[in-house]
């Protein structure tokens, strides 16, 4: 049994219950961080000090543990799509790439490498055997339920993973690292992206060129303000905006790097029907895939009930039962029957009724200064 470890309380838990359980347990976490770490990332998971941590558990549960370098895999498939993704004007969510590409992908790979039958997580999981199907349902404690980050892992990969404490609560959990008495019991949640520090404005800040440009009203074509860069906005935004007519509440609708244009409007113009999603992953047979089935479009969002109007092995089209605001290209649309996890997809752009851009002229203006 392969128990991947981050250091963290959840993870430190799974090991110890594996252990107890009779399993054969190799414990081993995935390093991230470069040789040149700036301060202030890596800070709280995939860190040193939780490397340490980890490795201090794995002694206290008898279990070897070995740390793994996936650096260069993090840079590629992580960093680098992070800032891509905001320079086309979309609004990532980068835990889920890294669970997609690289924790799920590269753990199975190196389980089988390693002569194990299993992975085991900490997330809060639940595998349900439903016969020769192995499926992935919400974890048993809502508050952290982490269904959301997984609806990128291969399919073929299922039967492989196991979730030892999704079906606790959060509190269980860090009573049984006090009994214990493990090291981590008390370690606070890590909240934010690790590989950046501070703010992500900040970040894609100084990876990310800037100019100037227009912001516009989505109604009329209106210069209502003036931006640094797409990339500093998000769908939804209304804070922070800078508009010429500042006791207008206005909100941010639509991006568009191409043109370096800020689309504004009422709150009714981020409202959307429906979502198309590219790049998507199922976790059951196509053919059996609800028509009627719920979507979460951001991880703090309830689930809505939604309509599928096409779906194939590459993408799928949703209509939503009731509008949703700021559905934002970049996030994920992740797909649900009931409690089980069926897939989901990255969402390619809002719903087809957005409200039709005037053509109007635009000149590029470079940054004062």
């Amino acid at each position: 049994m392969l128990c991947a470890m981050s250091g963290g309380v959840d993870s430190s838990v799974t090991a110890a219950l594996l252990k107890d359980a009779g399993y054969s347990v190799v414990g081993a976490m995935m390093r991230f961080w470069p040789d040149d770490k700036r301060t202030d990332t890596f800070d709280s998971c995939c860190s040193p000090d939780a490397a340490y941590e980890a490795r201090r558990v794995a002694e206290q549960v008898g279990v070897p543990f070995y740390l793994l370098d996936y650096r260069e895999q993090f840079q590629r498939h992580i960093v680098g799509p992070f800032l891509e993704e905001y320079a086309q004007g979309r609004t990532p969510n980068p835990c889920v790439n890294c669970n997609t590409k690289v924790k799920f992908d590269e753990l199975v790979k190196k389980a089988k490498m390693l002569g194990c039958r299993y992975v085991a997580t900490g997330h809060y999981v639940k595998r349900v055997d439903n016969g020769p199907e192995v499926e992935f349902h919400r974890g048993d404690d809502p508050r952290k339920d982490q269904t959301y980050f997984l609806w990128g892992t291969p399919r073929d990969a299922l039967p492989y993973i196991l979730f030892p404490v999704g079906e606790l609560e959060k509190p269980r959990v860090r009573e049984i690292a006090e009994e214990r008495g493990l090291l981590t019991a008390r370690k606070p949640e890590s909240q934010n992206i690790c590989f950046v520090p501070g703010k992500v404005q900040d970040f894609v800040a100084e990876h990310l060129p800037q100019a100037t440009g227009w912001i516009r009203e989505i109604a009329s074509g209106e210069v209502v303000g003036e931006h640094l860069g797409t990339q500093f906005y998000t769908l939804g935004q209304k804070k922070g905006l800078g508009l010429y007519h500042s006791h207008r509440v206005r909100h941010v609708v639509h991006l568009d790097p191409a043109s370096n244009t800020v689309w504004v409007g009422d709150y009714e113009d981020c409202l959307w029907s429906g979502l198309r999603a590219s790049g998507a992953n199922y976790l059951c047979d196509l053919a059996d895939l609800p028509r009627e089935l719920d979507v979460q479009v951001r991880y703090r969002t309830r689930p809505v009930r939604a309509h599928v109007v096409h779906a194939d092995e590459h993408g799928f089209e949703l209509r939503f039962a009731e509008p949703q605001f700021a559905v934002a290209p970049g996030q994920s649309a992740v797909l649900y029957d009931g409690p089980r996890l069926l897939g989901g997809g990255l969402i390619n752009d809002h719903a087809r009724d957005l409200p039709a851009i005037p053509t109007v002229a635009f000149a590029a203006r470079p940054v004062p200064g």
